[in-house]
């Protein structure tokens, strides 16, 4: 990335202004990228226990199996769910607050005995499902937001703040290169004159 700059005052202030700015930023979108790194790391490994959580229940009621045909698909149903906004490393991330289900009214007295315990078993296998959702989009919020800061540290770190300087360098040479050209011209003057009046002398 060129960095356009004036070989003057102004815009050697103006560039050193820049440099401070990303110097002084820097250290803190670090911060920013280590405290990410540690989130993603945590929310995939919340995830992956939820989903070995949910493989479990499953094997757990596997006894069930055959008893699950006799179940009606349509006696619980997930009528919503409630996400909300926790902000993690400045990162907006949903949590699980709540699920709502309908529970279709049975007679208990005809239905089998164990019907109570499906609907139990089938709100405890959604929610383990649900919440493993959840923490895999969040794992992947977080983790699209570490690749954009680590970008910027690597921007800041490898592009801009070496071109700022290299640009300051720059212009410092020519400033200095001109102040020596002057006063180089000044003394050929100071001397032309000198030798001027000396042969006026003459």
């Amino acid at each position: 990335m060129a960095i356009k700059f004036q070989y003057n005052k102004t815009s050697l202030n103006n560039l050193n202004k820049q440099l401070k700015v990303r110097k002084n930023a820097l250290p803190t979108l670090k911060n920013k990228e280590a405290a990410l790194r540690g989130e993603v790391q945590k929310a995939k490994v919340k995830a992956e226990k939820l989903i070995e959580d949910l493989d479990a229940s499953l094997k757990k009621y596997d006894y069930l199996a055959s008893l699950w045909n006799e179940f009606e698909s349509d006696l619980i149903t997930i009528t919503d769910v409630d996400l909300v906004t926790v902000k993690v490393a400045g990162v907006k991330t949903p949590e699980l607050k709540d699920i709502h289900y309908e529970i279709r009214p049975f007679n208990a007295f005809v239905k089998p005995a164990w019907y109570a315990d499906g609907v139990a078993i089938l709100k405890e296998l959604s929610k383990l499902g649900i919440e493993s959702e959840v923490y895999e989009y969040k794992r992947k919020l977080l983790d699209y937001q570490r690749k954009k800061t680590t970008q910027k540290v690597n921007l800041y770190e490898k592009v801009q703040i070496p071109g700022y300087q290299e640009a300051i360098r720059k212009i410092k040479r020519f400033m200095e290169d001109e102040e020596n050209l002057s006063k180089a011209s000044s003394k050929i003057v100071k001397t032309r004159h000198e030798a001027e009046e000396e042969e006026e002398q003459v």
